[in-house]
């Protein structure tokens, strides 16, 4: 296995307009708990030991703020804000103590793309909760827009050290463990942005339970139940009450540096299918819409 300097997606911030009705959202409808408050934030937590996985900042419009991962409590950061200057990003606030929930030591720097990522080590974990059947453990992945991928993904490659898993028509998979995928990078003909947030579930059982809750809710599926080619994970998606796109998922394949990368003619469906199953309908007009529809937030440091 490729030894690897980050090794997991920790937390996504995103910026909304009514920090309020979010909460209410991302707490009783998708199944996440307030992990801390902060003026004009909201730190959440899922049930396993990341102190939080989703940030939400009042703003006046909906936004990708911040993408936050985490590396070896050996890596270096200094090396790796070097690696992102070399590569065409800019590094906002060099290695030091962050004054962020959580805790550690950490490094903000944007890439090639103007997007923000952060790099976090030794941050305190939280004691997991126990598991449940319709809730979050962590982040699966995110997936961003790019117009041009192949740059994005090298900057990923260069700077971070992940490794590409699969390449499909329109998207990359990249990944800095065994998880298939941990980041993925659509091709998008306008902006950068944000695609999808994706919540990893314990089980398919728990991927249905909580699909339930949000039609219970009045949130309806965008897309899916379905399985997926790249990955093989079980999907359902859905839109927020800001028009961002998340996902729960689950059973990711696992793959190791013998996994064979695919291409686009590995991954094509018969007319008429989205999914393995067969059963997934089509991805809803507004679901296409809103995975475009998210910017980056303006970064004011």
């Amino acid at each position: 296995m490729s030894d690897f300097p980050v090794t997991a997606l920790r937390s996504v911030d995103l910026d909304v307009p009514d920090l309020a009705a979010a909460e209410t959202f991302y707490t009783t409808v998708w199944g996440l708990a307030v992990a801390e408050r902060r003026p004009n934030a909201l730190y959440l937590h899922a049930t396993g030991a990341d102190h939080h996985v989703l940030v939400l900042h009042q703003a006046e419009t909906a936004a990708l703020r911040a993408i936050t991962f985490r590396a070896t409590p050996d890596a270096d950061l200094a090396a790796l804000g070097a690696r992102a200057l070399a590569a065409g990003g800019r590094v906002i606030h060099p290695p030091q103590a962050v004054d962020w929930p959580g805790g550690g030591t950490g490094i903000t720097f944007l890439d090639n793309q103007g997007r923000t990522l952060r790099v976090v080590q030794n941050d305190t974990p939280r004691t997991p909760d126990a598991p449940t059947a319709d809730r979050a453990t962590h982040l699966s992945h995110v997936n961003i827009n790019s117009t041009d991928t192949a740059a994005t993904v090298a900057f990923l490659f260069d700077v971070l050290g992940f490794r590409l898993t699969d390449r499909s028509k329109l998207m990359a998979f990249v990944r800095c463990n065994s998880d298939h995928h941990v980041v993925v990078i659509a091709d998008a003909a306008a902006t950068c942005g944000l695609n999808h947030v994706a919540f990893m579930m314990p089980s398919l059982e728990a991927v249905m339970r909580g699909a339930g809750r949000l039609i219970d809710h009045g949130t309806p599926i965008a897309w899916g139940v379905g399985r997926h080619g790249p990955g093989d994970n079980v999907f359902a998606y859905f839109i927020d009450p800001f028009g961002i796109v998340v996902e729960y998922t689950a059973e990711v394949l696992q793959v190791d540096d013998a996994y064979r990368i695919g291409g686009p003619g590995d991954w094509t469906w018969p007319p008429g299918r989205t999914d393995h199953w067969g059963i997934a309908p089509p991805k809803s007009e507004a679901c296409k819409h809103a995975q475009l529809a998210i910017p980056l937030a303006e970064v004011t440091a």
